[in-house]
């Protein structure tokens, strides 16, 4: 009968989450886990092009360095190792020949734009002497035509195994049944048949259930890591298909000792960074498109899903594979700047800031002390400005928003709206581009704002709630609103220089480290 094979990928694919760095020790005891539960192939780690041999990193120039991970070979019973190498950052010539014990399996990947150099690259792992195992990435980036020419080519190499690798996480069922039944009716009967899958659609599961209850008349492997560990938004779980297969096809993997693996080694790391389906890595899964996009546009912190929908739907089928973050910035200055007529609205702001002393209100932690809204309440302004939220124990003359995901939160105002441009909804709208700067803080509200008061004629700014960032307080009085941990003494230099140079005088009305940097 067909024979059903269950890789774990976690110290290769899951080391996308930790850098690969877990340990030595950890690293063996997690091989050595899989091992008594009957993991049929382990996966220990990549072949790279790195510097140097790291016994704590699963990344390795030699297969020899991957080989002091395994278990005494009277401890290893069926289990079989692999190690992956991608074409373009592995040099071929380190490879030594197969000696006979440890790692038996190199499962090679390359992508679409050179997959001909990869399967020249297939040939040489196998004239070594490896079972080989040929990974195409993204196999839903190929139509049927070339992957009848990828099938043809792999039938001339023979190797002990062909996966379709599911890179962007964008198969769904029908996609699983006609690729399988393409490489199913094409390929040599001998050659084994690999899934390798992902959960941004949150459908691993559901379709390695299904390519297992195929019943095809071959051999097959299924990849799967622990606890579904790996480069966000992860993988198939191995727990759920091992007893999946207990239950359906007469396995006998132990779930307990993949319990403690998970337990000791996946569930910490779980803790620290998180995986699992998001909408965004959905998103990026329904255009078929490098996670990179995905990743590039949420960590710009100023975009709704919804935007993130608009955006990754108009990127071009050339740029979809390999990720371009120039091109993703120009696209997401492009839909920041959307060109609206903005001179009615700026003529009704000129009247209302024009030779005022304006308090402008940013939403840092000091507005939740007492000390931070009495000086909010003592403040001698003219007008009063929010800048991308609307305070509860004040109320201002306008509230300004160019953050989609703060503004899609406000309900009712109880004043009058200022937007920009990149924002679809009710306010007096200003273009984006025109309140932009040159400088790397450029879409920082309170710098729009200071420059869209210097456009309308504002004498001056008393500005209160711009606290700054330090790593021992909250930045922010709502809790809710994105922390940025990363920023610190290099960013509020950056903010101090350009709150000078935004052309107005500011006061600070609430203690800030802009305020602390010297000119």
């Amino acid at each position: 009968m067909p024979n059903i094979n269950l890789l774990d990928c976690t110290l290769r694919d899951g080391g996308y989450i930790n850098d690969w760095n877990w340990g030595f020790a950890p690293a063996k005891d997690i091989i050595h886990t899989l091992t008594r539960a009957g993991t049929d192939i382990v996966e220990v780690g990549f072949l790279r092009n790195v510097a140097g041999y790291d016994a704590n990193v699963t990344v390795c120039s030699t297969i020899e360095e991957l080989n002091r991970l395994l278990p005494p070979e009277n401890q290893r019973g069926a289990t079989k190792y692999s190690g992956m190498a991608m074409r373009s950052n592995y040099d071929i010539a380190k490879l030594s020949e197969y000696s006979g014990s440890g790692i038996e399996i190199i499962r090679i990947t390359a992508h679409d734009y050179d997959i001909r150099e990869g399967m020249d690259f297939a040939r040489e792992v196998k004239a070594r002497g490896y079972k080989l195992a040929i990974n195409p990435i993204n196999i839903m980036g190929y139509s049927d035509k070339d992957i009848l020419w990828i099938l043809d080519e792999v039938n001339k190499i023979h190797p002990w195994q062909f996966s379709i690798v599911d890179t962007f996480g964008s198969m769904r069922r029908k996609d699983l049944d006609r690729i399988v039944s393409l490489a199913d009716h094409n390929l040599a009967p001998d050659i084994r048949l690999g899934l390798h899958l992902h959960e941004n659609m949150a459908l691993s599961f559901c379709l390695a259930q299904e390519f297992i209850d195929k019943h095809l008349q071959r051999d097959i492997t299924v990849d799967a890591s622990l606890m579904g560990m790996g480069r966000i938004p992860g993988n198939l779980p191995i727990e759920l298909v091992a007893d999946y297969l207990n239950e359906n096809a007469a396995a006998r993997y132990d779930i307990d000792e993949l319990m403690d693996a998970i337990q000791d080694h996946i569930a910490p790391i779980k803790g620290e960074s998180q995986w699992g389906y998001t909408p965004a890595y959905f998103l990026s899964a329904r255009y078929n498109l490098h996670r990179n996009y995905a990743e590039h546009y949420l960590h710009k912190g100023d975009l709704t899903n919804r935007d993130i929908n608009h955006l990754l739907a108009g990127i071009e089928d050339g740029k979809k594979t390999a990720f371009d973050a120039a091109y993703a910035d120009r696209l997401y200055d492009e839909y920041q700047r959307r060109a609206i007529d903005d001179e009615p609205a700026l003529d009704t702001l000129k009247a209302a800031f024009g030779g005022k002393t304006v308090l402008v209100l940013a939403p840092g932690a000091s507005l939740g002390t007492e000390a931070g809204r009495a000086a909010v309440a003592a403040a001698g302004a003219d007008v009063c400005v929010s800048a991308n939220f609307v305070p509860e124990f004040f109320t201002p003359d306008y509230a300004f928003f160019t953050n989609s995901r703060r503004f899609d939160k406000l309900s009712a105002a109880p004043c009058p709206l200022i937007v920009t441009s990149n924002l679809r909804g009710e306010g007096l709208a200003v273009r984006y581009d025109r309140l932009t700067g040159t400088d790397e803080q450029g879409g920082n509200s309170v710098l729009m704002l200071l420059r869209l008061l210097r456009l309308c004629g504002a004498a001056g700014v008393l500005l209160a709630g711009a606290d700054g960032y330090r790593s021992d307080r909250p930045a922010y009085a709502d809790a809710a609103l994105h922390t940025h941990t990363g920023r610190g003494a290099a960013y509020n230099a950056r903010m101090a220089a350009a709150i000078r140079a935004a052309g107005l005088p500011v006061a600070f009305v609430t203690p800030s480290e802009y305020e602390q940097v010297n000119p």
